[in-house]
């Protein structure tokens, strides 16, 4: 017998079995879906931190305080930012810009929330790319200067604490003082740390009125330093000449000793890369399971097809049927109900994740050619996986007793 002619033998004794066959590949059915599902959700949710890192560009350092070294007090200044903004330190940076960030209680007349308010230089919002605004402008360097009680508004706190009225030229309190609201940031969208959920108010205001840190030497404290290299090129050579100032300022000999961190777009970049890799995984993993569950099924119901069709194997061996012949018919149902149930789970699985993409938002699922690939092919493995032995034990029956069996 020939490989077409067992795939039909096996089609028929399958088709003779409709309700039974049916509910045998619901197991694989739920477990490809499920996979499918899954991956998608964790590859969408890995591009979306990919495309929101690299947004803000992958020349981008920044530079926070190690608080493990420094025992909790903030170790950067307006010092440190006067010194990596002199070419001759750091001739491959083009840019620096600096915050200090607390959260602060928001009130508008009546309307109060809580959130983070960001004291920020002049080119802050060039660097993190923010300059765009809807409505009024960014504060200026006079407002620097001056210490000036000025805010922009993300798009969000401006909906919350003015609905549809207009925000600028109105006065809203921040940590119970008074700042008049000269912008609105263009929306960002719903990203990790949105600027739409946060105010912007000028950084000597912040340090004055707000946050007023100061490090150990008696400088005042910055919360964060941001950097640009000249180019992608750079940015390695950039990070060496940060690394070398900041030593120099704060007196450190040894690396291990360095009260700071830096970290580069790229190196946050492979950072996320690498966790929502393993959670994508981790996830396909436990989908999974549901595969080996439905090829339990899949072994038990052959088993039982193998007992219940012992007599039509006798019949089969005595007019000459070999035992690769039964071992091949037996494979080949099993392949069959896993690959069915396989393509009818891709379908299940293309469906949740449509029903799902709404919900994610901007961190839409994505299904690529290679989870679909990689559940129809595990699949047809825990067919052929879990059909070996029903298919062996038909195959050693021998056919006098095969016959004699009622």
């Amino acid at each position: 017998m020939n490989v077409t002619e067992s795939f039909l033998t096996a089609l028929d004794s399958l088709l003779a079995n409709k309700m039974r066959s049916i509910l045998t590949m619901l197991g694989v059915i739920i477990g490809v879906a499920a996979v499918i599902a899954l991956m998608a959700i964790g590859n969408g949710f890995s591009a979306f931190v990919s495309s929101e890192i690299q947004a803000l560009g992958t020349n981008l350092i920044v530079i926070t305080t190690d608080t493990d070294v420094s025992d909790g007090y903030q170790t950067l200044s307006m010092g440190d930012i006067d010194a990596l903004s002199d070419p001759v330190n750091v001739p491959d940076v083009a840019e620096v810009a600096a915050t200090v960030q607390s959260n602060k209680e928001i009130i508008y007349q009546r309307r109060n929330t809580s959130t983070t308010v960001v004291g920020a230089t002049k080119n802050y919002f060039g660097v993190y790319n923010l300059s765009e605004v809807s409505q009024g402008s960014l504060f200026t360097q006079q407002d620097i200067d001056t210490r000036a009680r000025v805010a922009v508004l993300g798009a969000n706190i401006a909906t919350k604490l003015f609905e549809d009225a207009y925000p600028i030229g109105e006065s809203i309190k921040i940590g119970g003082t008074d700042y008049r609201v000269i912008g609105v940031l263009a929306e960002k969208g719903g990203s990790m740390m949105s600027p739409d959920d946060q105010i912007y108010v000028p950084l000597t205001t912040m340090q004055a009125y707000l946050t007023p840190v100061r490090t150990r030497r008696g400088e005042m404290a910055v919360t964060m330093i941001l950097t640009e290299a000249t180019s992608d090129k750079t940015t390695d050579a950039a990070i060496q000449q940060i690394t070398n100032t900041l030593r120099e300022r704060h007196d450190v000999t040894y690396a291990g000793e360095d009260d700071f961190q830096i970290i580069s777009q790229t190196d946050l970049l492979e950072t996320f890369s690498t966790i929502t890799s393993a959670l994508t995984l981790f996830l396909g993993a436990i989908a999974g399971i549901s595969l080996l569950v439905g090829g339990i099924g899949i072994m038990n119901i052959m088993l039982v097809s193998v007992t219940e069709r012992t007599r039509e194997i006798g019949i089969r061996k005595a007019v000459g049927a070999l035992q690769r012949d039964i071992l091949i018919q037996f494979l080949i149902e099993a392949l069959v109900l896993s690959l069915v149930g396989g393509l009818l789970g891709i379908v299940v699985g293309w469906l949740m994740t449509i029903a799902v993409a709404p919900i994610m938002e901007e961190a839409v699922p994505v299904i690529d050619i290679g989870t679909i690939a990689m559940a129809t092919s595990f699949a047809a493995a825990v067919g052929l996986i879990f059909g070996i032995y029903p298919a062996w034990r038909a195959a050693r029956l021998h056919p006098i007793e095969a016959l004699r069996y009622e």
